[in-house]
């Protein structure tokens, strides 16, 4: 049997962020912050600069003008969305260099994309003010697979046939077969890469939202989302989708569960476009 931690120190070193997110994130947290110099730390990756300037570009922030600089960037979007938008870029750089045999990589791309999505706008339809924070929650939300196909794929496959067979849901199953849930490994996954509390206790919280503590709520959207995304992957009828989710999770965020086609088709519209922008090789 294999604890969330064990599989996350396994993966350490293939799925390490880069120094530079950590050194861009602590001046943006310093109270002397330098708008200068979190443009020069970021323009020391080509890669993070061309993701940066691309995105804020892009229809995901539909802003009129061109933003031509990194520095600009910065001052348009503030210092939190410019957090989110790199962690999002970095983390997106860092699923691309992990492959596992056993996965379809691009139906995994997907999955996370239509995830983070739908949980972006159903933050923007409960006027939740962390929507982009919970974009970035929503791509990593199943990032707990990636690290158990990459570590324990036998087992994972295992988990995976028993659940497929109706027997138990996935997570009882891989509680079961491997000894932790795909939750628990992204929850530690996120604690590995010290990002922020909320992180860990949102996706930890994906299957029983009333565990999140202070972030109930924000766990509630993720929970709906991952319905979403599940239907879309399995191109399940939403009314049958809807049967997995406790209505009182609806009630609780003030939304009605005849909303959730509607939410469905919206980000529908958008998933191809923004997978492609967040993992070029998908295009």
């Amino acid at each position: 049997m294999h604890s969330a931690q064990e599989l996350v120190t396994y993966i350490e070193s293939l799925a390490a962020l880069p120094s530079v997110y950590y050194r861009v994130r602590e001046q943006l947290e310093a109270s002397d912050c330098s708008i200068s110099e979190v443009a020069r730390l970021v323009e020391t990756d080509p890669a993070l600069t061309t993701g940066v300037l691309k995105l804020v570009n892009s229809a995901f922030y539909g802003f009129s003008r061109k933003v031509e600089s990194v520095e600009r960037a910065i001052l348009v979007l503030g210092l939190r969305q410019t957090h989110e938008l790199i962690l999002a870029i970095t983390v997106s750089n860092v699923f691309a260099g992990i492959r596992p045999q056993h996965m379809d990589m691009r139906r995994y791309w997907i999955g996370c994309m239509m995830t983070a999505l739908t949980t972006r706008e159903l933050a923007h339809l409960t006027c939740n003010p962390a929507a982009n924070r919970l974009f970035v929650i929503g791509l990593l939300a199943d990032i707990g697979h990636l690290v158990m196909y990459q570590t324990v794929p036998e087992l994972a496959i295992e988990a995976q046939t028993a659940a497929n067979a109706g027997s138990e849901p996935l997570f009882e199953a891989e509680r079961r077969i491997i000894g932790s849930d795909s939750a628990e490994v992204g929850a530690a996954l996120m604690d590995n890469w010290k990002l922020p509390a909320s992180f860990a206790e949102i996706i930890g919280a994906q299957i029983t939202p009333r565990l999140a503590g202070q972030h109930v709520i924000e766990a509630e959207l993720l929970h709906i989302a991952l319905a979403v995304s599940k239907a879309d992957r399995y191109d399940e009828p939403s009314e049958q989708a809807l049967q997995r989710i406790d209505p009182r999770i609806w009630e609780n965020l003030g939304l009605s569960p005849a909303s959730f086609p509607r939410i469905r088709e919206a980000v529908e519209m958008n998933l191809s476009s923004c997978t492609t922008m967040f993992f070029p090789s998908m295009a």
